[in-house]
């Protein structure tokens, strides 16, 4: 039992004093051993019902809220600590250490001569083959020569499997396992034009290509995530190749691997390899699951190689711009015209401390139709106002420059917004988000910009701030019940709020949003200077 007793106001002999000194010091060390046998055992039943998949863990939450409450208001409570432990046990090492780890992923190791097939995701089914594999374009074949065993494996390297209609679209390839001693009609191609000492990535370019959002996470990064384990040291070799998809992102792909990708159906030579892997791995919509991959590489990883990938290009974009005599001019007409005031104020700030802010403009659907007024309402509070149109032949390395150069970033809910993958951690993202896509809005991009580190401000318009406002009546479900819309299937909900909608922004509304970003950036950059060395 620990013991309270009422300080004394004369003072004490030095004796008296070190005897209490010592004395609290004894009650302390008791207290946190006591605490910590507490907070240790909370921990362990917590484990022990966690493992088993019982309800008790959240019955006991329950029994606790109520002293937690009260005692959360104490922040050096020792039974505050205890329930952190409690609520945080997802991430902490006593149950990490009696857990089983993580099982590998099926077909993580396959022997020689062998085929495995991992058909377990509903987003993706992956084969490896290991041995002599050999390339044979015109049966759309890769033969495993020499195997252990037969086998005839079919597969489509994409990762939309869910999507029959998209899937059909896909070339189908065939993996054909042949032992020795196989018939010469079986026996796959007798020699090798190209032998290649390091594996094969197979997959497709084909599917959704040309949609932003569906070439980052259907094929950048699931790509990243299969072949960064190889080091580089990896082949890429592509179905449904384009020349267009290699102009655009051949800087990423030269960044996951050393070698020239290979064009599987055009190329007829036979390519040997000692193992191939067919089809990508996904984790989840635009992101990486940093616990299955080697060094626990995650988004923040990803966007290092987009940095690496641009560096090169967008120092070559600035340097063929100080050489153009129409440069300096242009510098001096944008700056002349740039609006100087902050917040309303009078206060006049350099251009170059003001926070940058790109408007993703979309022409079509989900327009936003006072754009010029949105511009004219972020300079006034403060921020050099960019408008990017981006078109079809943009280079990629032109949006990279303009928002990795940015502090926010605006736009309307669609593919455009997968750019947020260009922004600096620590940035703002903006997303406006339209009537009907409150769902995807914020699991294709606000859940993915918040995991890149990005303080992600959803704008959720008003019925009134809609296109559709003024083709429904006021009671009309599009308007008052966007889910009972939706519910009726996807080519409702792309004709009625994906193709059929623009927005009309409420600026006395939004500007709240711009000032949150504004208070944002300036918290950041206080926080910047405060770290910074006198």
């Amino acid at each position: 039992m620990v013991h309270h007793h009422r300080a004394s106001l004369l003072p004490l002999p030095h004796h008296t004093q070190q005897q209490q000194l010592d004395e609290e010091k004894q009650q302390q060390k008791q207290k946190a051993e006591g605490m910590k046998e507490l907070r240790g055992g909370l921990a362990d039943y917590a484990c022990r019902h966690r493992k088993h998949g019982h309800d008790a863990l959240l019955l006991m939450l329950a029994g606790f809220a109520a002293v937690s409450c009260l005692l959360l208001l104490l922040p050096n409570s020792p039974f505050s600590a205890a329930m952190d432990d409690l609520l945080q046990l997802g991430t902490t090492r006593r149950c990490d250490q009696e857990m089983a780890p993580t099982p590998p992923a099926p077909c993580a190791g396959v022997a020689d001569g062998t085929v495995c097939c991992d058909r377990t995701s509903p987003r993706a089914d992956l084969c490896v083959m290991r041995g002599d594999v050999r390339t044979h374009a015109a049966s759309n074949s890769l033969f495993l020569l020499a195997a252990a065993a037969p086998a005839d494996e079919r597969i489509r390297p994409y990762t939309r499997k869910w999507e029959s209609t998209v899937m059909s679209t896909i070339d189908e390839l065939r993996l054909r396992a042949v032992p020795d001693g196989a018939a010469s009609a079986d026996a796959g191609p007798a020699g090798c034009d190209v032998r290649h000492d390091v594996p094969a990535v197979v997959f497709s370019t084909g599917g959704y290509t040309g949609n932003v959002y569906h070439e980052f996470n259907d094929g950048i990064i699931p790509l990243y995530i299969t072949a960064r384990r190889y080091d580089r040291k990896v082949v890429f070799v592509m179905l449904e190749y384009h020349d267009w998809w290699i102009t655009k992102y051949g800087h990423i792909v030269d960044q996951l691997s050393d070698f020239p990708p290979v064009d599987f159906s055009n190329d007829t030579r036979t390519h040997c390899f000692p193992e191939a892997v067919v089809g990508l791995r996904i984790h989840d919509e635009l992101a990486i699951d940093a616990s299955r991959m080697p060094g626990n590489q995650g988004i923040l990883d990803f966007r290092q190689i987009l940095d690496d990938a641009h560096r090169g290009r967008i120092n070559a974009i600035i340097d063929e711009e100080k050489a153009s005599p129409l440069a300096a001019p242009a510098a001096a007409q944008a700056k002349k015209q740039q609006p100087r005031s902050i917040s309303g104020t009078e206060e006049l700030l350099e251009d170059e401390y003001k926070p940058r802010l790109v408007i993703v403009s979309r022409n079509g659907s989900r327009a936003i139709e006072n754009e010029d007024e949105l511009a004219r309402a972020a300079a006034r509070a403060g921020f050099r106002v960019t408008v990017l149109r981006p078109r079809p032949d943009t280079e990629l390395a032109q949006m990279y420059r303009v928002l990795n150069g940015s502090d926010v970033m605006v736009g309307v809910h669609g593919a455009a917004m997968t750019h947020f993958l260009f922004m600096r951690p620590g940035s703002a993202f903006i997303q406006v988000v339209p009537l009907g896509t409150d769902w995807a809005a914020e699991n294709y991009y606000g859940e993915p910009a918040r995991r890149l580190g990005l303080r992600y401000i959803p704008y959720k318009i008003l019925p009134s701030e809609s296109s559709l406002f003024r083709r429904y009546a006021r009671d009309d479900p599009v308007l008052t019940d966007p889910v009972a819309v939706n519910a009726k299937g996807w080519q409702v909900t792309k004709k009625v709020y994906l193709d059929g909608q623009n927005v009309r922004l409420d600026m006395a509304r939004f500007r709240r949003r711009l000032s949150d970003a504004y208070d944002h950036w300036a918290a950041q950059r206080r926080r910047q200077q405060q770290s910074q060395p006198l």
